[in-house]
């Protein structure tokens, strides 16, 4: 198959996990999360679409496009202004938000349901920052699980986040999915295109001190490629295989763009997570339609 895009690092991929969607319950969470990611994780709002009582707003660390934006400059730009971001997409659905708020309800902030042998299929979202801000975190609503070298911390709208201090061309790490059979899922993606690869550090200890946890014990990391622009897949394995694994509320789906012809499709893997596989070609039309925010044109305007 094709490559995504024409960035050199992912010419050996087919596919790109582009980011995933949440759910939003009401306007006011909405914004809790816009404040939650900017100010306490310093991302910026990328592209924003209004339709209706339907608000669908991304944000990210940098252009979202697998292409050099032209006013690139190799030496001199930073991570911030290379394509082939990945984005957290906020969702939020006027018409549907009551039904949305009883389910996510349910969930406690280490995704499992209290008093029940369950947890959520979504473990939490790692992200690596050059810094980031607890008390902003905690001013929009965030919900501090411990923050003991790194912080883990519900989001406003129900996603437990990992934030590390460190530096990656992208920011958005990966998506750590909790499974019943590790082989199962990890066929999964591997048959949308992606590839086990080695577990990824944003410090240069590599976990080996406080403030960047060691890779799990009998994972399996799969991403697109091995380039570090890869946002990927974490799976866990449960360690009680009488634990139930239930739909994570506040995800909505994952995002997969890719050339392998199979048309748009909505998948589930086998922990229940929906999976939007998208051609290229479609999302790079959708994505160019949609407003742009002036933070991410500021990015890919070209510079004398």
């Amino acid at each position: 198959a094709a490559a995504v895009g024409t960035l050199p690092e992912l010419a050996a991929s087919p596919c790109k996990l582009q980011g995933l969607t949440l759910n939003v319950g009401d306007a006011s969470v909405l914004e809790s999360c816009v404040t939650f990611f900017s100010g306490g994780l310093n991302a910026f709002p990328l592209r924003e679409s209004q339709r209706g009582l339907l608000t669908d707003l991304w944000l990210g660390y940098g252009p979202e496009p697998s292409a050099v934006p032209p006013g690139f400059l190799p030496g001199v730009s930073g991570f911030g202004s290379y394509g082939g971001h990945a984005s957290v997409h906020l969702r939020y659905d006027a018409e549907d938000r009551e039904a949305y708020g009883s389910a996510r309800d349910e969930l406690d902030g280490s995704g499992k349901v209290a008093g029940k042998n369950v947890v959520g299929s979504v473990a939490y979202l790692q992200v690596a920052v050059p810094g980031y801000r607890i008390s902003q975190m905690v001013a929009s609503g965030g919900n501090i699980i411990d923050a003991y070298g790194f912080v883990n911390v519900v989001s406003p709208a129900g996603l437990r986040v990992r934030a590390i201090v460190g530096i990656r061309p992208d920011p958005i790490m990966f998506v750590a999915i909790n499974c019943a059979v590790l082989e199962t899922s990890a066929a999964f993606y591997r048959d949308l295109g992606f590839v086990e690869q080695d577990f990824p550090y944003a410090r240069p200890s590599n976990g080996a001190g406080p403030f960047e946890p060691l890779r799990p014990k009998k994972c399996a990391y799969l991403a697109p490629s091995s380039d570090k622009f890869s946002m990927g897949i974490l799976l866990l394995p449960t360690k009680n295989k009488k634990v139930e694994i239930v739909p994570t509320p506040a995800l909505r789906e994952l995002t997969v763009i890719t050339t392998d012809g199979g048309g748009r499709r909505r998948v589930l893997d086998p922990s229940g997570v929906p999976v939007e596989v998208i051609p290229y070609e479609e999302w790079e039309k959708e994505e160019k339609a949609t407003p742009h925010t002036k933070d991410e044109m500021e990015k890919t305007q070209v510079r004398d």
